[in-house]
């Protein structure tokens, strides 16, 4: 099972991804994306990590490739967005020309592609859906949505299922 589980904002689907893995126990749960240091970003994650059981093991990382290429159980990675984000942060690529900075990301996007496509375990990953809105004002804005776009596009062709989740509802597409 590999599953790519997208939706706006506070729309559900953290909680969704987590419910299909109900019946495992010793799920890898892959925090992915930047640190942040504030006391929202750390209330955000102690109430996802509540939710989740015990034996959940949590890795935070950008190495999505990796984690997924040496699972040994199911792995569900929150998210693709946060994910981007650490990439382009890491690089620090938000001012570079938009070739630059697609080059980069594709080719860290290949990693991620090609373990997803390889892996024999279980996949969950989550990620936003950002082209729904109006057009960012600022230029990180746009270069983050049409990234994000390619990156949902590129992992939904690996994955068995795509479910868009809307106000807490859940439509496979």
């Amino acid at each position: 099972m590999k599953v790519l589980v997208t939706g706006g904002v506070r729309s559900g689907k953290s909680r969704h991804a987590e419910s299909l893995f109900t019946a495992d126990d010793a799920v890898t749960y892959v925090a992915a994306g930047p640190v942040y240091d504030d006391a929202d970003w750390a209330a955000r994650i102690t109430a996802h990590r509540e939710r989740r059981p015990a034996t959940w093991r949590t890795e935070e990382t950008r190495d999505v490739a990796g984690v997924i290429g040496s699972a040994g159980g199911p792995v569900l990675v929150d998210c693709l967005g946060t994910w981007l984000t650490a990439v382009v942060d890491e690089a620090g690529l938000w001012d570079a020309p938009v070739g630059e900075v697609q080059e980069h990301v594709l080719g860290e996007l290949a990693r991620v592609v090609a373990a997803v496509a390889a892996s024999t375990v279980p996949v969950v990953l989550v990620t936003n859906e950002v082209g729904l809105g109006v057009v960012p004002a600022e230029r990180s804005g746009r270069l983050f949505r049409d990234l994000l776009g390619t990156v949902n596009q590129q992992v939904a062709e690996v994955c068995d299922e795509v479910h868009l989740v809307v106000a807490g509802r859940v439509l496979r597409l």
